[in-house]
């Protein structure tokens, strides 16, 4: 059985990947690096991504579950 999630790209990630999102059909059971991972076509996240599930900030190994939409973002700098 699998799920499908919302994938949201923001900032310098957009960029990188040529995509701000994308609906991922995952296993019944995956993360938030599962679902990069599918979404970004098997590129490696890069370091220090933040991670939200449904507009909370989240861990990249917390839990992902159908109907989800899941936002990756750069870190954010500035003074």
């Amino acid at each position: 059985m699998t799920m499908t999630v919302a994938v949201k790209f923001f900032a310098s990630l957009k960029e990188q990947l040529g995509c701000d999102g994308a609906t991922v059909e995952i296993g019944e059971v995956a993360t938030a690096a599962d679902v990069w991972l599918q979404a970004a076509g098997g590129k490696a996240m890069p370091g220090n991504v933040l991670v939200a599930i449904n507009m909370e900030y989240a861990d990249q190994n917390a839990t992902v579950h159908d109907g989800d939409e899941v936002a990756f973002f750069p870190p954010v700098t500035g003074g």
